[in-house]
């Protein structure tokens, strides 16, 4: 909901100087604050209780102009249509309008690699989603099996996801699991290579220390310009298909 008078709460939006602010009640918020919600493409004013929100409201107020300034920053979504050119792992893959269930159709002699699914908007975008996250299962498990292999370790229980926060995620023990943000299909084979190895070396160890860099190492060679990619694609893989 967006608000223009005094009466605020959790949740609610509101236009400073033509950018959307959200409103958001954090209890562990030690003082009233911005924050940039690069998913949403949003700011987010952080209050730490109902009774500051408006106070949070006119800190965004005074601070506008910071406020456009960053948004400007963000890098633009890139919308998942029919006719747009993916690169899926390094894969050139085209979408399509069809009709049935979505699929994956793998290239040809005269085609590339493409993703047909049916619908608009939101609904074409879901489907195209699925596929991506079907494949970037199939690369990643194949991967982390591989590196798995080479560290002695039996492969671990694998999961896709769409954290913001992470690229990969994993949980050692008698159990291990190890997740994959699903984007990372939209990043070069040998960055999404480097996180199934980054991941599998923490089923050996749980920092990130020197002997875990080692490990990585001996998996995939120098792990810094891979690193660096992610850091500077990271916001636009997140914008693919916003």
């Amino acid at each position: 909901m967006f608000r223009t008078g005094r009466g605020f709460a959790d949740g609610d939006r509101l236009q400073v100087d033509g950018a959307t602010v959200r409103l958001s009640v954090n209890p562990r918020a030690r003082r009233v604050s911005l924050r940039l919600d690069r998913r949403g493409g949003e700011v987010i004013a952080v209050a730490p209780s109902q009774r500051l929100l408006p106070a949070a409201v006119a800190f965004a107020r005074e601070r506008g102009d910071w406020i456009v300034e960053r948004l400007a920053e963000f890098p633009k979504t890139t919308p998942l249509v029919p006719g747009a050119m993916l690169s899926v792992f390094g894969e050139p893959v085209r979408l399509e309008q069809s009709q049935g269930r979505a699929r994956w159709l793998p290239a040809s002699a005269d085609a590339p690699a493409r993703i047909a699914a049916m619908g608009e908007g939101e609904g074409y975008t879901r489907a195209v989603v699925r596929q991506l996250k079907r494949r970037a299962l199939d690369v990643l498990s194949d991967r982390t099996a591989v590196h798995c292999a080479a560290l002695a370790r039996p492969t671990p229980d694998i999961a896709v996801m769409d954290a913001r926060s992470r690229w990969g995620s994993c949980t050692p023990g008698p159990t291990p699991k190890i997740r994959y943000s699903w984007r990372l299909a939209l990043a070069p084979f040998v960055v999404a290579d480097y996180v199934a190895a980054h991941e599998c070396a923490h089923l050996l160890e749980a920092n990130h220390g020197p002997r875990f860099w080692g490990h990585v190492q001996s998996l995939v060679g120098d792990h810094r310009p891979h690193r660096a990619w992610l850091r500077a694609q990271g916001a636009w893989l997140h914008g693919v298909g916003g």
